[in-house]
This record gives C-alpha cells, sequence and structure tokens, in this order.
C-alpha cells in the first residue's frame, strides 16, 4: 500500500512539504475546498502552485469543489500533478470533466462520500484511473474513522475488479484503522502524520 499525505492540518504546510520529500512516501494530498461544496476553505490556486513548487513528490489533488473546472484550468500547467479527483457528487457534467483532466495529460479520479449509493459510479467507472473513497464525511481533518468502511471497500473492489483502477482511502486513517483498509492500493494519511512531533516514525509505522 502506497501512502498519500494530507498537509491540510499542517502547522507549516510548506515545510511539512520539504520534510516528507525526504521520506519515502508515494504522494502528497492536496484538499482543496470551496466552501460551498464543503463549509471549509482550503487552497486556493495560488497554494496549490506553491505547494507544487516546493514538492518533490506526485500531487494528489483532491477536489472537493462545486465547480472543479475552476481550479483545473488554473493548474493545468503543473508537472507534477499525477491525479485530479473529484466528487460525484457535485451537480456537474462529470464525464465532460473527467475527458478534460486527461486531455491536460493527468490521471482522473472520483471520490465518494461514505453514504453515496455506488451504484451512481457505474456510468464513470471506464473514465478513471482513481476511485477515492472517503472513511469521514469530507470537509474537516482529524475526524474518526467510519468503521463500516471496511464493507464498502469490499463491495467496491467487487465494483471495480474489471477496471484498472486504483482504489484509495482518506478519512481517520492512523496505525490502528489502516488495518481497516488493506483492500485499499493506496491510504491518504492527515493528522495523524503532520500533527505529531516525528512524522517520520509515524510513516514507518504505517508502511510496515
Amino acid at each position: 500500500m502506497e501512502l498519500s499525505v494530507s498537509i491540510l492540518n499542517s502547522q507549516d504546510r510548506k515545510e511539512m512539504v520539504k520534510l516528507l520529500n525526504k521520506t519515502n512516501i508515494a504522494y502528497i494530498h492536496v484538499d482543496v475546498m470551496d466552501g460551498i461544496f464543503v463549509s471549509q476553505k482550503t487552497f486556493n490556486i495560488k497554494e496549490i502552485r506553491t505547494i507544487s513548487q516546493v514538492s518533490d513528490k506526485k500531487l494528489d489533488v483532491h477536489l472537493m469543489v462545486e465547480n472543479p473546472l475552476l481550479y483545473i484550468e488554473n493548474i493545468k500547467d503543473l508537472t507534477n500533478i499525477e491525479y485530479i479527483t473529484i466528487h460525484l457528487e457535485i451537480n456537474k457534467d462529470i464525464k465532460e470533466i473527467l475527458t478534460k483532466v486527461k486531455s491536460y495529460g493527468f490521471k482522473t479520479g472520483i471520490s465518494i462520500k461514505p453514504n453515496t449509493n455506488l451504484e451512481l459510479l457505474l456510468p464513470y467507472l471506464e473514465y478513471i484511473d482513481l476511485l477515492l473513497v472517503m472513511t469521514v464525511e469530507p470537509g474537516l481533518g482529524g475526524q474518526p474513522f467510519i468503521l463500516s468502511s471496511s464493507n464498502r471497500l469490499k463491495e467496491i473492489k467487487k465494483l471495480i475488479q474489471n477496471y484498472n483502477i486504483k482504489l484509495e482511502v482518506d478519512g481517520g486513517i492512523n496505525n490502528h484503522t489502516i488495518k481497516e483498509v488493506e483492500l485499499a492500493d493506496i491510504a491518504v494519511v492527515g493528522s495523524y502524520i503532520t500533527s505529531s512531533n516525528n512524522p517520520i516514525d509515524k510513516i514507518n509505522s504505517l508502511l510496515v
């Protein structure tokens, strides 16, 4: 399993990225929120570009926003973005947005909230490289892991078994709950690492 570290709750995001550059994590997870799709507002375009400049790791950009194209058009030139993930629950043309993301050379992702009907994913599975499953309600770091998520992951794994899709989980992941998401290819971990006095020790505890 690979780690994608969310820097959302870092006291100094740039310094945290510089520290993470020296570790064997796979991605820097950038939680973008617009204050509309979720109540919190984080990572404007300027901040995303700043993180891109200091990161040696590929970026895993999670757009928790109602209008993803506003952001995508302004970061399409950034060469170290691996995934751009949008939410299934937005009231927009999902297929059109995924096609646009792919046209810019990025890998495409869809994210779903804990209670979203899995059948709603079916029309889009052939268009995505990543499925990001929220194991907390999106919008606020540091929430506890929803225990029913492990059963949900089993259902999702069956759903995507005939597709070349990476399964990513995000929310409440630590050295205990990571055992509940063993089916995932990528785990997003935030506060457990970035709020620690020794982030490298925390990373090592997850990669054993």
